[in-house]
């Protein structure tokens, strides 16, 4: 009687080792399953395909013009849609400032731009050009927009010139900027702002910009026909 006990007992543990065996290859082979059918699924199937894009930031740009540009290849599987050529294809639009594209899991590709805005124009040949605040040249204007400054250069249009004559118009508070008429750059250390009131500021280089801003607002609240702020520590005005 005890030894069909223990008989059965060893028979038991054998069966119980060999089940275990067998249930950590099943577990394996699941596994290996569910990453196959994963990865079939992510990078193969129609199953999580590109089927729409979404475009968020245009302004100035159509939506469809992003698209167009973008040539994001619908009915490929999501994964495998190469979001750095998308990018770069957008980014040579020159009225774009920066773009972020991403997967919208599990059909979509989204893209966000961000615009250039114009915060001056300048002529250059017969075009007017819309100039941003890090002084890049990026869209055409028909005709001058009321709200914005002309830049004026004595020496051309050249980038450190453009460059200059932006960061002074970025400086200056929204509710003065509209009184500039237009800003002249006879050299990087030579810039003056005439007003469309017929008063003129004497600005100097573009450093410190945001201080002369400030001194400007107050000094204009004096009568006279000049301001210079090239020192901002040590303003002056002369009629």
């Amino acid at each position: 009687m005890s030894q069909d006990r223990t008989r059965r007992a060893f028979t038991r543990r054998r069966w119980a080792r060999r089940w275990l065996s067998w249930r950590r290859a099943l577990v394996g082979l699941l596994v290996l399953g569910l990453l196959g059918l994963a990865t079939y699924a992510v990078w193969f199937s129609a199953w999580l395909r590109a089927e729409q894009v979404t475009v968020t930031g245009a302004d100035q740009l159509s939506v469809s013009e992003v698209e167009r540009v973008a040539a994001v290849p619908l009915d490929e599987p999501l994964a495998r849609v190469d979001l750095g050529a998308i990018s770069t294809r957008v980014q040579s639009l020159a009225i774009v400032k920066e773009v972020d594209v991403v997967r919208g899991w599990p059909h979509s590709v989204e893209i966000t731009v961000v615009e250039r805005q114009a915060v001056a124009v300048v002529q250059i040949g017969t075009t007017l050009r819309g100039l941003d605040e890090d002084g890049v040249v990026f869209r055409d204007f028909k005709a001058p927009p009321a709200d914005l400054p002309r830049v004026q250069t004595s020496s051309g249009a050249t980038s450190e010139s453009l460059r200059e004559a932006a960061a002074v118009v970025s400086a200056l508070p929204d509710d003065l900027a509209p009184r500039v008429d237009h800003v002249s750059v006879a050299t990087v250390d030579q810039i003056e702002l005439a007003l469309r009131d017929g008063r003129t500021v004497v600005w100097g280089s573009a450093e410190d910009s945001a201080q002369k801003a400030e001194v400007l607002e107050v000094l204009l609240g004096q009568e006279a026909s000049v301001y210079d702020v090239s020192v901002p520590s040590n303003p002056t005005t002369r009629q």
